[in-house]
């Protein structure tokens, strides 16, 4: 672990866990929704935003899962507020109906952390998108898009600075030709899986980009950064037992562990540091340079059309 123990100027580093950069922060009156938060780093997030007074909504595929994951946080932090509700970001009908729930409750929102992903073979979603970018991507994209009033609402009346932490990957850089394959991004020819996580990893970075430019351009009182949580100990090669298992055989002493894989993510919603900070690329709670195409804001411009075209009704 010593690879990750050199601080950088935010006085933290890789091997800096969620509860110690969040130290001292209270985070009482703030609400979040956390999505892919019944596993890995999203249930870390959870706790530790939950620990730090903050009200969080687990968004989540499985809800006996995350059922699971609320009780165990109930029981270790006993004044913790969370809710669960099903999501499942492959599904934009299923998007739609959780967004149109949490609006309807009235619940403000402060804090949105995209943090749901997925990795594997070539598959389609139910809405005919390749399963990786309608996934880690898309649906994140429609997402934000529908609670976007609520979140300026929330900041409006609250007088808060609204965050949107979306959770890339160092995969950004590597991807397709041409970063994003706008013309056939549901061929399974010329499909690669590692290619493919990349590409929806290198949209996250520029949804958060433009997010960011778009915000400042009206405005708007809320930040947008994009992270690397760290290469970490997680089920996402679920799909790969060889990858599965070399993971877990040789990720003890060269990855993070799931409490160090949440701190950026934890640092980038909750520290004063980065107030005012956006359209930012954060790895082990600092700054960081991301690829040369996650820095185009052609690119970012084209993504954010093509993505508008994929999610009108």
């Amino acid at each position: 672990m010593w690879l990750f123990s050199r601080k950088g100027a935010s006085g933290f580093s890789g091997s800096s866990t969620a509860e110690e950069v969040t130290q001292g922060i209270d985070g009482t009156g703030l609400t979040a929704i956390v999505t892919g938060a019944s596993s890995g780093i999203g249930t870390e997030t959870t706790r530790v935003l939950a620990l730090r007074g903050v009200h969080v909504v687990m968004g989540v595929r499985n809800m006996a899962a995350g059922q699971e994951v609320k009780e165990a946080i109930v029981k270790e932090i006993p004044t913790a507020k969370v809710d669960v509700m099903e999501l499942d970001l492959s599904s934009m009908a299923s998007v739609r109906k959780f967004a149109s729930e949490f609006n309807s409750s009235g619940l403000p929102l402060n804090i949105l952390i995209n943090n749901a992903g997925t990795a594997g073979p070539y598959m389609l979603s139910k809405d005919n998108i390749e399963m990786q970018f309608a996934t880690n991507h898309l649906g994140h994209f429609l997402l934000t898009s529908l609670l976007l009033d609520t979140m300026k609402k929330t900041t409006q009346e609250s007088g808060k600075e609204g965050r949107i932490v979306i959770v890339s990957s160092e995969g950004h850089r590597f991807t397709y030709r041409g970063g994003i394959r706008f013309d056939n991004i549901n061929d399974k020819s010329g499909y690669s899986s590692p290619f493919a996580y990349g590409q929806s990893k290198l949209a996250n970075v520029l949804h958060a980009n433009e997010l960011a430019r778009l915000f400042k351009e009206d405005g708007v009182d809320i930040t947008a950064n994009s992270l690397h949580p760290g290469a970490i100990v997680t089920n996402i090669f679920r799909h790969s037992s060889f990858l599965s298992g070399l993971v877990n055989m040789v990720g003890k002493y060269v990855l993070k562990n799931v409490q160090q894989g949440a701190a950026t993510t934890c640092y980038v919603a909750l520290h004063p540091q980065v107030k005012g900070v956006s359209g930012q690329y954060f790895s082990d709670c600092n700054i960081a340079k991301p690829g040369a195409q996650a820095k185009d804001p052609e690119l970012a411009k084209k993504l954010w059309e093509f993505s508008m075209s994929l999610i009108s009704e």
